[in-house]
C-alpha cells in the first residue's frame, strides 16, 4: 500500500474589500441588536398605530390576497407594514445563486426580531418557469426570471414575518382591515358597487363574468361581496393571478342564477363552501 504524502492546501485568498465588507456587516448586526435592546418597542403604542394604519383603505385593499388553488390570506404588504409598526424587526430576500443552464435559482428569505433574537429563515430553489393553466412555461427573459424570483421570495418573506410577529397582532390587523373593507371608507354600497364594476371593466372583466362568479346580480351584492371583489382585483393587479382564472368566461349569468335557485330536494344543490377560495362572511 502506497501512502500519499499530506498535501497542504493554500486557503482561498480573501481580498481586502471582502474582508472590510465582512467586518462592516458584523459590526452592523451588533449595532442593530444593541440599539434594539437599548430602545425596546412600546407594544401599546404599536397596537394603536396598527389599528390606525388598518383604518386606511389604501392598506386594507392590499392587505389580503386570493389565488385559486393556492389559498388566500394576509398579504406581504400587510406583513411589511406590521413589521415596520412593531419595530426592531429586520427582513429581506436574497438571491444566493442563479443557474441559467439548469433553469434554477436559489433564494433565501428571512425575518429577524432583534429584540427577542427570534429568527425565521427559508432557503429554497425556484425554477425559471411559471404555470399557465396546467402547463409549465419556461422563462428565458432576464426580467421575467427576476420578477418570478422576487414574487416567490415575497411569499416566503411574508411567512417569515408572520411567524415572528405575535399572533394577536396579526389577527387584530386582519380584523381591522376587514372592517375597513366592509365600511368602504365611508362610501355608500351603491357607489362601491359602481366603482368595482368600473375597475373590472378597465381590465377586461365585464359585469356578466362578475355575476357568474358571485352567483347573483349586482343589485344584490353585499358589503362582503364588494370586499372580496377588491381583494380579487388587487391580486390580479399585482400579477398573482390572471383575470381569466378568477373570472372564467363561457358560462352566462342566467345559467348561474338559474342553477342557484332553491332546490326542495337538496339533490345536486350547489354548496359554495366547497370552493377553494370560499371564506365565511365576517360576523
Amino acid at each position: 500500500m502506497t501512502v500519499q504524502p499530506f498535501e497542504q492546501r493554500t486557503p482561498a485568498r480573501v481580498t481586502q474589500a471582502t474582508s472590510v465588507e465582512q467586518s462592516r456587516a458584523e459590526a452592523e448586526v451588533k449595532a442593530a441588536v444593541a440599539v434594539a435592546l437599548q430602545f425596546p418597542r412600546n407594544v401599546p403604542a404599536a397596537r394603536a398605530e396598527m389599528l390606525e394604519s388598518c383604518r386606511s383603505t389604501f392598506l386594507a385593499e392590499r392587505a389580503f390576497y386570493a389565488v385559486p388553488n393556492r389559498g388566500n390570506g394576509p398579504s406581504v404588504h400587510l406583513a411589511r407594514e406590521l413589521a415596520r409598526i412593531f419595530g426592531n424587526v429586520q427582513y429581506g430576500v436574497k438571491e444566493l445563486s442563479r443557474d441559467d443552464v439548469a433553469g434554477m435559482s436559489e433564494i433565501q428569505a428571512f425575518a429577524w426580531d432583534l429584540q427577542t433574537n427570534t429568527r425565521s429563515e427559508r432557503t429554497f430553489q425556484v425554477p425559471h418557469a411559471r404555470m399557465k393553466g396546467r402547463d409549465r412555461q419556461k422563462l428565458t427573459d432576464l426580467g421575467d426570471v427576476y420578477s418570478n424570483n422576487q414574487n416567490q421570495g415575497a411569499r416566503a418573506v411574508r411567512e417569515c414575518i408572520f411567524s415572528i410577529l405575535p399572533p394577536w397582532l396579526v389577527e387584530e390587523a386582519k380584523d381591522a382591515c376587514s372592517r375597513t373593507l366592509k365600511d368602504g371608507g365611508g362610501k355608500s354600497l351603491a357607489q362601491r358597487v359602481a366603482d368595482a364594476i368600473k375597475a373590472f371593466e378597465a381590465i377586461g372583466v365585464d359585469t356578466e363574468r362578475i355575476t357568474q362568479k358571485l352567483g347573483k346580480p349586482s343589485g344584490k351584492w353585499t358589503e362582503h361581496d364588494v370586499a372580496q371583489l377588491v381583494i380579487a382585483f388587487r391580486s390580479i393587479d399585482r400579477g398573482e393571478v390572471s383575470a381569466e382564472e378568477l373570472f372564467p368566461s363561457g358560462v352566462t349569468a342566467a345559467e348561474v342564477l338559474g342553477a342557484a335557485k332553491p332546490n326542495p330536494t337538496g339533490a345536486g344543490e350547489y354548496d359554495p363552501t366547497t370552493e377553494p377560495d370560499w371564506q365565511p362572511p365576517a360576523a
